[in-house]
């Protein structure tokens, strides 16, 4: 089972840099680029923000930047279901944006804490949350889809028709929640750890799931327009609907193995 907390594995002294590098165990997901960094042991409240999942610390590093994770197909691979431009602006142009700032935040935050700047620090965690949680959300987001993700099946396909009787009542109760997020934001299917059970759950923004609920993210769907307008317009549900033809059942799977 993998952990569900960061942990250090060096004692932080205030005003030394620090990293925390994250593997997630044998299905190693794009989330393994992503290093956290923090320059006071006491800021570990502020890492939740990128625990979308359950990660395993692996290694100590110096201090790097976020990258903007590779595809695992091509921009014109889930077409006629997500068009070709959608997905290159959506990938290298938003995607990239949140990895850009989030870098910008993090540097500010280690300025900050080498300045003993509380009020700075403080005023950081916005931005931390906005662009750690866009990061987290995309790199998952990318892995969720496939255009030959399969069919649910064995212990998830279990726990679908468990917890919400079938799959289709599973989608169809998904993807209502997710069509009705005022604004922007994400529509989740998680793993309740506590429960031992699947829920769905709504996020704004880019608030990511396991920092918010608690739940640990299976399978997200992006209601932000610059996921879905070029090509549906301002018709929601059609995309929502959609994009359960994409859906990468392999990856979610491997995530419900992962998070028991």
């Amino acid at each position: 089972m993998l952990a569900t907390q960061l942990r250090p594995l060096k004692t932080a002294e205030r005003g030394q840099c620090v990293s925390w590098f994250f593997d997630i165990g044998p299905q190693r997901y794009e989330e393994r680029n992503i290093i956290v960094r923090y320059c006071d042991i006491k800021m570990l409240s502020f890492s939740r923000l990128f625990a979308s999942r359950g990660l395993v610390a692996a290694g100590v590093r110096s201090c790097q930047k976020h990258t903007l994770p590779d595809l695992p197909y091509d921009y014109n691979a889930l077409e006629p279901v997500i068009c070709a431009e959608i997905m290159q602006l959506h990938h290298s142009k938003h995607h990239q944006t949140y990895v850009n700032n989030l870098n910008v935040a993090e540097e500010k935050l280690a300025e900050a804490h080498a300045k003993g700047d509380v009020s700075t620090v403080i005023s950081l965690a916005p931005a931390l949350k906005f662009n750690g949680g866009g990061h987290i959300n995309h790199t998952i987001f990318w892995q969720n889809l496939s255009p030959d993700g399969g069919e649910p099946s064995g212990e998830l396909l279990a726990a679908i028709n468990r917890d919400f009787g079938s799959l289709d009542a599973m989608k169809s109760q998904l993807s209502a929640a997710t069509i009705a997020v005022q604004g922007s934001g994400w529509g989740w299917l998680g793993y309740n750890k506590q429960k031992g059970a699947l829920q769905i759950a709504t996020c704004p923004n880019q608030d990511p799931l396991q920092a918010s609920t608690g739940l640990v993210p299976l399978f997200g769907i992006d209601v932000w327009e610059h996921a879905y307008y070029l090509q549906y317009k301002n018709v929601r549900p059609d995309y929502v609907n959609a994009i359960w033809k994409v859906a990468n059942w392999k990856d979610i799977s491997a995530r419900f193995a992962a998070a028991k």
